[in-house]
Order: C-alpha cells, then sequence, then structure tokens
C-alpha cells in the first residue's frame, strides 16, 4: 500500500501527466463553479432578505465575505506549497505557488474593494487605519511582492525560492489578520460564522453565504489548474512532450 501511494504521488508530482490530468479536471471543477454561482446568486440576490440594521446593502457581505476567506486560504495554500518547492525542490510545487500568487491577490484585492463599499454606509467612511483592514493591505502587498518576485527573475527556479522565502516569511500575517478584531478594539465586526457556539446569522442568510464561499473555492481550483497548465508549457517548452505536443 505504501509502495502504490508513493507511486501515485510521484506520478502525479511529474509535470506531464499533471498536465493532462488538469485538463480533464478543469471541465468537473467549472461546471461545478458555474452551479454553485447560479445557486450562490441566486440565494444572495432573491432568496436572503435584508438585514434589519443594513438593509440592502448587506448583499455585499456574499462577495465580500467569500473573498475575504480566499485571500487568507490561498495565501495558505502557497506557502505550503513554496515550503514543499523550497525543502524539497519539488517542480510542481513551485508551480502550485506561482500559479496561486496573482489569484490570491485578486482575492485581497476584491475583498478590500467590496469591504470599502459595506463600510461606507456602516461607518461613514471608505477607508480606516482599521486592524483588520490594514493587516488585509499588507496581504495584498505580499501578494504582489511575490508576484514582482517571480516576474523579475528571469530563471523560473530561482524566483521560485526567492518567492517562497518571501511567502513563508509573510505567513505571519496570516494569524494576525483572522485574530484582530479579537485582540484589538477595532470597527471591523467580529466573526457571525468562524466562533465558539453556533453562528449569529440566520439561516436564510448563512446558506447563500456557504454556498457563495463554496463557489469560491471551486473557481479557485479551476483557475488555479488553468494558471498552472500555462505555467508547465513555460517550464517545459524545450522538453520533448511539450515540442509532441505542439506538433501533434
Amino acid at each position: 500500500m505504501f509502495a502504490y501511494l508513493r507511486n501515485r504521488i510521484l506520478r502525479l508530482g511529474s509535470l506531464d501527466y499533471f498536465y493532462f490530468s488538469a485538463g480533464r479536471w478543469i471541465i468537473v471543477f467549472g461546471v461545478f463553479t458555474a452551479l454553485l454561482f447560479m445557486l450562490g446568486l441566486y440565494g444572495s440576490l432573491f432568496a436572503a432578505p435584508p438585514d434589519y440594521q443594513q438593509g440592502e446593502s448587506v448583499r455585499i457581505m456574499y462577495i465580500h465575505v467569500p473573498a475575504a476567506w480566499m485571500s487568507l486560504f490561498i495565501y495558505v495554500v502557497m506557502a505550503i506549497a513554496a515550503a514543499i518547492g523550497l525543502i524539497w525542490e519539488v517542480k510542481l510545487a513551485e508551480v502550485i505557488a506561482a500559479s496561486s500568487a496573482p489569484l490570491g491577490a485578486w482575492f485581497t484585492f476584491l475583498a478590500l474593494a467590496t469591504g470599502s463599499l459595506w463600510g461606507k454606509p456602516m461607518w461613514g467612511t471608505w477607508w480606516v487605519w482599521d486592524a483588520r483592514l490594514t493587516s488585509e493591505l499588507i496581504l495584498l502587498f505580499l501578494y504582489l511582492g511575490i508576484i514582482a518576485l517571480q516576474g523579475a527573475i528571469t530563471d523560473r527556479h530561482n524566483a521560485a525560492r526567492a518567492a517562497a522565502i518571501l511567502a513563508l516569511v509573510g505567513i505571519v500575517n496570516i494569524p494576525i489578520i483572522h485574530f484582530s478584531v479579537v485582540w484589538w478594539n477595532t470597527l471591523h465586526q467580529p466573526s457571525s460564522i468562524l466562533r465558539s457556539g453556533k453562528p449569529s446569522i440566520h439561516l436564510q442568510m448563512l446558506w447563500p453565504l456557504l454556498v457563495m464561499a463554496l463557489a469560491f473555492k471551486f473557481y479557485y481550483v479551476t483557475a488555479v489548474l488553468l494558471r498552472a497548465r500555462c505555467e508547465i508549457l513555460a517550464r517545459e517548452k524545450n522538453s520533448a512532450w511539450v515540442r509532441g505536443l505542439v506538433q501533434g
């Protein structure tokens, strides 16, 4: 059994095997992404009631909260992949880390932008140097720094190593973002879902939020597989199997 699992892992780590496998999985995850977004958007825009305090502006939550969750989730995935690539020099891990960074940056920007739209009617201002907002902004800068490093160094292996070091240094910001509303007195509301006890949000508003969060997850997997395939082609452009793919 151990030998079988080891062979399966080694085979999955092969860039050519992953390239062709990802092509099949993209279709599956893409279909589920579309279905989840349709269900989530219906629930968010029509099924969920307006909030008794925030009114219709609460519907921004169904984009803002999943985007904020994804900004943290993708960074953790990227940092783990970066560590694997840095320590064991697994090429596929470097590919996943490089492919995840732009997606994480866009989710972080979306979380900040929608948070600003949500904050204006709630706080009376577009932006405050709140602990949660400031640490999330630092996360965006970390993503952009990693992307810049990946683009500035010509050799992709050296670029992956440099970006991995920055990603691992920046991982300390993740618990700061998560616990900022607990550690400091901030304007940002505390967690309504990821808390001890049951969530403080009504079920009619909770289920569309969870469906949207799942849709964002499936979108990320679909997009990272697409980006990984492009990254693999760029890395392996001189290999025999890529030349055969182009010619055949």
